[in-house]
């Protein structure tokens, strides 16, 4: 005879007993002890709306899913329902036996714990719970809508119908374990159900017993029933060979006896490939098996739980039959029978695998990655910066080996000076130009400049510093050989690569040539205007001494002509004759004076012919004898070749003329042009 006890899960307590006091009582200590404002006691009289009360009855302790169950129930429930749920929790010692004086017993004692409680919905779990809450529903909480789960159809059809009770009724997936079984095992020959004595175990064997109908010609089956002892386990050991188990045996999780099920259970899974109905029992030795979705069926349970609490009548909710199966097995037991993962339905379900190192240090190898990248990408740019550094580094040194070529090979001197001033760069010609490799930098440079001309370029350095503007100036340097050259320096300022000023970069080139070019262009410009008036004077000398003195003795005789006009025509045609004389002589002297100064016949005759006519006016206006010889004389020379021929015979000839010592002398002067 099997005792029967109900116990309540310590996590949940009645509305009615609050740390030992009743709550009645606890709230009229609370309202005496403090006061009570007028604001409230309106208030207080206003009806509030009164608690739901569920009752949730399991068969068994609930198995590893009760936890799971009561949150989802409870969140589900009072997400759905606007007043506030109580939730009170029991559970049916099992196995239950069949006696009815024991469910008797167990309903008094139901009795005495919820006589102050006003349930509104029974949640009952498991068959047994359902047929003791229907039974006795009207004893224990009269008129109360039960909602049933954990219930096969086919249980449910077995069963009387009750009013009020509507629920989720769960497949069973035994067809599916067995198909999955032999799936695994294609080579078995054998299928041996274990299982219980209890009237649930009953069903569970007629319910494999039809499905192995389909087997039966090429598979035997072999029953283990009764209670978990040692003779059980031996008549496993006896097993044959290529045998595959069908456990449903009850699992006793309260008592836990010195030994039961648990035993039978491990002895079987060292055995043979064990299957199992039961989801409880796959993380205890059992390969797995095909279970329905409790997470769905939870839902489902909850909601219309929540629609009766809210008014809805049990009987116009019609039962859900969930039809929803997923194959469930376990990982160590795959490998312990060597079962691929390869060889189970698709959508198999594998719990309590060891996780893959990919699963198990997934965020250690995605920070690891990641730094990795980082560090990477880091790495990839100070490469690529160091890259673009030592192409910019091989620019500028091929730019300042160009700039260094260019500033050596220029015949400049060229110069460096910082944002003070001081010369920082001098190119090879300015080393030359000094003769000392260390002349010039720093504020060396003064000591080469001429004393006279340091004052200004220090003035001119010191200004262009202050406005960082071009200058130039121009100043005596001294060369190596101690002499100083004019030096004509322009610069420019320089700036850095933010644009910040860096100082002055200048050339300076000698000038010297050009100074003494100048000082002789001055000098031949003077010689050039002191000769103009030295021909000047001379003309001016001839016109007036010769020209000017004949022109007025002419003109005395003219005079004298005209008072002798009555006297004889013959001493007049003499006189006449005189004057005609003096003015073809005036004429001629006028003529060869010109010439002198510019020759017509030189512009239109050329030279050949000029200088002959200049040669026989000369040699006429001398009395002298001048001969002219040309000899392979071109025909056109350029006009200043031939006005420079022209003018050298005429100088040769006056000169000839103006210093002879002798006078009164017949002169014969030969005058030879040749090419």
């Amino acid at each position: 005879m099997r005792k029967l006890r109900v116990t309540r899960d310590p996590r949940f307590h009645s509305n009615f007993e609050v740390l030992g006091f009743p709550v009645t009582g606890l709230l009229i200590l609370v309202v005496l002890a403090l006061p009570i404002p007028a604001s409230l006691c309106s208030a207080a009289a206003e009806p509030r709306p009164r608690a739901k009360n569920v009752l949730v009855l399991f068969t068994g302790d609930g198995g590893e899913h009760k936890s799971e169950f009561l949150n989802t129930v409870e969140s589900t429930v009072r997400a759905r329902v606007p007043v506030p749920v109580n939730f009170f929790v029991s559970s049916l010692a099992y196995p239950i036996s069949e006696e009815r004086p024991y469910w008797g017993t167990l309903a008094e004692t139901f009795r005495g714990q919820y006589s102050g409680v006003k349930l509104d919905v029974v949640i009952a779990s498991g068959l047994p719970a359902l047929q003791f809450a229907a039974e006795y529903r009207e004893k224990l909480f009269p008129g109360v809508a039960i909602v049933f789960i954990a219930i096969t159809d086919r249980e449910l059809r077995e069963q009387s119908k009750w009013p009020d009770v509507t629920g989720v009724t769960v497949p069973v997936g035994l067809r599916e374990t067995i198909d999955l079984a032999l799936h695994l095992h294609p080579d078995t020959k054998t299928v041996a159900i274990i299982t219980g004595p209890s009237f649930s175990s009953n069903y569970w064997l007629a319910v494999a017993h039809a499905e192995l109908l389909r087997y039966q010609d090429h598979i035997s089956e072999i029953d283990i029933l009764g209670p978990a002892n040692h003779e059980m386990v031996d008549r496993i050991a006896a097993l044959p060979p290529n045998t595959v188990a069908l456990f449903s045996f009850s699992a006793d999780t309260v008592n836990r006896p010195a030994f039961g099920g648990w035993d039978v259970l491990s002895a079987l899974a060292q055995r043979v490939p064990t299957y199992s109905a039961w989801p409880a029992l796959c993380q205890y030795g059992c390969i797995g098996g095909a279970y329905e979705d409790a997470r769905k069926e939870d839902l489902a349970t909850a909601e219309i739980a929540a629609r009766i609490l809210s008014g809805e009548r049990a009987e116009n909710i019609p039962i859900l039959h969930a039809t929803d199966l997923q194959v469930r097995v376990d990982a160590q037991a795959l490998q312990r029978w060597h079962i691929p993962e390869s060889a189970l339905p698709p959508g198999s379900v594998i719990i309590d695998r060891e996780p893959s190192f990919w699963e198990r240090d997934r965020n250690y190898i995605i920070v690891a990655v990641l730094v990795i990248l980082a560090q990477s990408l880091l790495i990839a740019g100070l490469l690529w910066h160091r890259a673009r550094k030592r192409k910019a580094e091989a620019v500028l040194r091929e730019s300042e080996e160009r700039f260094r070529v260019m500033a050596d090979t220029t015949p400049s001197l060229i110069w460096m000076a910082d944002q003070n001033g001081k010369i920082t760069y001098l190119n090879s010609k300015s080393v030359e130009f000094t003769g000392d490799p260390r002349a010039g930098f720093g504020d060396s440079w003064s000591e080469y400049v001429h004393p006279d001309d340091l004052d200004s370029v220090l003035s001119a350095n010191a200004g262009a510093l202050a406005k960082r503007v071009s200058f130039s100036k121009e100043y005596r340097l001294r060369r190596y050989d101690g002499v100083y050259r004019w030096m004509f320096d322009v610069a420019s300022p320089r700036v850095n690569g933010d644009g910040s000023f860096a100082g002055f970069i200048g050339s300076a080139i000698d000038i010297t040539d050009q100074k003494v070019a100048q000082d002789a262009l001055e000098k031949v410009s003077g010689r050039l205007i002191e000769a103009q008036e030295k021909e000047r004077s001379r003309i001016a000398r001839d016109l007036h001494d010769d020209i000017c003195q004949r022109l007025a003795l002419l003109s005395m005789e003219l005079q004298q002509a005209n008072r002798t006009l009555n006297e004889a025509p013959a001493i007049t045609n003499q006189r006449l004759e005189e004057i005609q004389r003096h003015c073809a002589e005036i004429t001629g002297d006028v003529q060869a004076l010109s010439h002198q100064l510019h020759s017509s016949k030189l512009d239109y005759l050329g030279i050949t012919a000029a200088i002959r006519g200049f040669c026989q006016e000369f040699a006429r206006q001398h009395g002298a004898s001048v001969e002219f010889v040309e000899e392979g004389l071109p025909t056109h020379l350029p006009k200043d070749v031939s006005l420079c021929l022209f003018r050298v015979t005429q100088e040769a000839l006056h000169n000839a003329v103006k210093y002879t010592e002798q006078t009164n002398t017949q002169w014969i002067l030969k005058v030879t042009l040749t090419r």
